[in-house]
């Protein structure tokens, strides 16, 4: 059952020199616990507008700059082959004296053009290309190595850190062994030990599921972890839930095994049917996962009873913040099956309360930029907002979002030297920030390119 709907204005704002004209975006009154803990910039939203870069990579905010960590193509520190194509989701930890370990996908089919070097220990099915590397960055910012984290696995695309300092490494694939080359299935969930990967080694998590996993969030109190699927057709992707054996039992304890199962919103079978935010459902339901290897049937299509499953299209990234968990839909299209139209929904889910609360909207009328844009990879900024990359088409955004949802530009990747269908650069992924809060990390999908940007963070 949903609650009645709370009446709130959308809000417009002027993405000054952004190369996106207007902004408009509608917010719940829920949207405040996002940035719970966190500072607001005081008095006007963002750095002012973007200043185009001489050399063409990184368009800034002035004040700001940017330093190139890794680019596809050139020689990891470690001597164990290129640094592989596609880099995706990422997040950074804190490491020994003041360093840094920066864990970072590489969203590598089978047709990717460079792969994850194998590595001894580290590799899963040596016929997969798709994988993580890990930076090691010193005091100041500075590249110390660059190593094999994973490889072997196929279609890294997102994850999520752990309360223990690890990263959860996501398939965003459903292929099996004989498929596409591969020795062994695909479709799951791999922790990454970012300071020593041997520790975590190539081990898949089969309980938390095989399906085309996007993102996670762990839940910090009870180990919970949350999980988006992306799948491809209709009926699209549901939102899981993985009650572990041992929660919150450190590096190595998911391996315990668990419990999977999917979230279901009585009476709305599609997520993008709800149009209003706001809107809240304080019955949800979670139904065990009938089977969750998918041994037979993908997940998404099994028997969940009478009642069905909720399913939603283009479920992507997926976090922790204040007492909720938050997961985005980048868009939904009817001509592709789903029930409505939007280009974003943001939806916070409390536990404690079993609420579903729809608390952002972007478009179709309140589409940020061009049409086709959507809000993907997202993480709280350490100084207050919050940081959105954009998957669409034309030139490739990270937005900024202040708690009272002023949007502002924070970079623009390298303009476009052919058509607006084929932007030169691909979209921005993996936005985190330092343990410090001083640096924002980022991915260039394609080529793929690393980023350090420094500057008067609020």
């Amino acid at each position: 059952m949903s609650s009645a709907p709370r009446r709130l204005a959308t809000r417009r704002q002027v993405l000054a020199g952004s190369g996106a004209a207007v902004a408009a975006i509608s917010f719940s009154g829920a949207f405040g616990e996002l940035f719970a803990g966190t500072a607001t910039a005081r008095g006007h939203a963002g750095y002012g507008p973007l200043v185009p870069d001489p050399d063409g990579l990184l368009d800034l905010p002035k004040g700001f700059r940017y330093r190139v960590l890794s680019q596809e193509g050139d020689p990891l520190r470690s001597g164990e082959g290129l640094v592989p194509g596609n880099h995706d989701g990422m997040a950074a930890f804190s490491g020994r004296r003041g360093r840094t370990h920066l864990v970072r996908n590489h969203e590598n089919r089978h047709t990717g053009r460079i792969g994850v070097p194998t590595a001894e220990g580290l590799t899963y099915d040596p016929m997969g290309k798709g994988g993580c590397t890990t930076l090691e960055l010193g005091p100041g910012g500075e590249v110390l190595g660059e190593r094999v984290a994973i490889a072997g696995t196929a279609v890294n695309c997102a994850g999520g850190p752990t309360p223990w300092n690890t990263w959860l490494t996501c398939e965003e694939t459903e292929d099996r062994a004989g498929t596409n080359g591969y020795t062994k299935d695909h479709g799951f969930v791999f922790e990454v030990d970012g300071a020593d990967p041997r520790r975590t080694g190539a081990v898949p998590l089969t309980a938390m599921g095989r399906f085309q996993h996007e993102a996670v969030a762990v839940d910090p109190r009870k180990g919970i972890v949350y999980e988006t699927e992306d799948a491809f057709d209709h009926p699209f992707g549901l939102f899981y839930r993985f009650l572990p054996r041992k929660p919150l039992g450190g590096t190595g304890s998911l391996r315990a095994g668990g419990a999977l199962q999917a979230m279901r919103v009585p009476g709305v079978p599609d997520l993008s049917a709800v149009r209003e935010t706001g809107t809240a459902f304080d019955r949800v339901e979670w139904v065990p996962v009938p089977d969750p290897q998918a041994s037979g049937t993908p997940i998404r299509l099994q028997d969940f009873g009478p009642k069905g499953i909720t399913h939603a299209q283009k479920l992507e990234g997926c976090y922790w913040g204040g007492s909720s968990v938050y997961f985005v839909s980048s868009f939904a299209r009817s001509t592709q099956g789903s029930a409505a139209d939007h280009f974003g929904q943001v939806w916070r889910y409390e536990p404690e309360r079993r609420r579903l609360t729809l608390v952002v909207v972007f478009g179709p009328d309140t589409d940020i930029g061009l049409p086709g844009e959507s809000p993907d990879n997202i993480c709280l900024a350490a100084g207050g907002g919050l940081m959105v990359c954009e998957d669409g088409g034309g030139a490739q955004h990270v937005f900024g979002v202040t708690r009272r949802g002023e949007v502002y530009p924070m970079a623009r990747g390298r303009q476009n030297t052919g058509t607006e269908e084929a932007p030169e650069w691909g979209e921005f992924a993996g936005v985190t920030f330092s343990p410090d809060g001083r640096t924002m990390y980022v991915n260039c999908y394609t080529p793929g390119t690393t980023f350090a940007v420094t500057g008067p963070w609020r």
